[in-house]
């Protein structure tokens, strides 16, 4: 297997409780999310990972009626998480995606994938030119397990790949930049409330106004761009807080040797 996309989901979000699966236009967003992906023409499977946590097992039930595997791992330790669920399947590369991105392209990703320099240990929207919500990562095999092995702040653990961002001295990083110039300042990703008021509008739209599935970002985009109001609905909340929150309170994990 070549490439092996993971998303990440769980039930426990305390900003948007059951995010994953609240109904968007007809289908938990965690479904939409999936049906996205698989999309891709490159992607060789399309899996989700969750936690050991109780409060995911409905995860587990709507993966299971809709055929897509799933792993499941420490609640804290995303890392490991990936780490032993893409170790059974042994992937040249893991790309990795969170579930709260309902908008997710894939041919964005067939993009990255496409440009991926043979040298590449990471390749990642680093310098934030898309909305936030079209997030992808892509990472070469040996780089999750050198980050497995090495990565020891709890932050580290939690993110995934903050490991191999913040060490560009040990991976080569590529940063994957929209070719259609920036739009970092819009937010299409859903851990609020108002992010979900943004989604709805944007599925009821497509599926409903325009009667099709096969929208793209940069249909989104030029819808959005037509309704400013819209864009304007979650405009107060900022990137990443999620992970500035998780540097704030950042502790050195105690691991044993591997």
């Amino acid at each position: 297997m070549k490439y092996l996309a993971m998303i990440q989901a769980r039930c426990g979000s305390t900003r948007l409780p059951n995010k994953v699966l609240k109904d968007l236009c007809g289908k938990p967003a965690l479904a939409r999310m999936i049906e996205r992906v698989q999309k891709s023409r490159r992607v060789d499977e399309v899996m989700v990972v969750t936690s050991i946590a109780k409060n995911n097992l409905p995860i587990l039930g709507l993966c299971a009626s809709l055929g897509i595997r799933v792993g499941v791992g420490s609640e804290d330790d995303v890392l490991d998480r990936f780490y032993q669920t893409a170790r059974l399947l042994q992937p040249s590369y893991v790309i990795r995606l969170t579930a709260d991105c309902p908008c997710f392209d894939a041919e964005l990703l067939d993009e990255a994938i496409d440009g991926l320099q043979p040298e590449t240990d990471y390749c990642g929207m680093l310098s934030e030119t898309f909305a936030d919500g079209l997030d992808l990562e892509i990472i070469r095999w040996e780089a999750l397990e050198k980050a497995w092995r090495e990565a020891c702040h709890s932050y580290e653990r939690e993110h995934v790949t903050q490991y191999m961002i913040h060490h560009p001295d040990q991976f080569h990083l590529q940063d994957f930049i929209s070719p259609v110039g920036y739009f970092g300042d819009h937010r299409w990703t859903v851990d609020e409330p108002e992010d979900f008021e943004v989604a709805e509008k944007i599925y009821a739209h497509f599926l409903r106004e325009e009667q099709r599935e096969d929208f793209h970002y940069q249909d989104i985009l030029a819808y959005l761009n037509g309704h400013p109001e819209i864009k304007q609905i979650n405009q107060k909340f900022q990137r990443n807080e999620g992970l500035k929150k998780s540097m704030q309170q950042d502790i050195v994990v105690a691991r044993e040797p591997v």
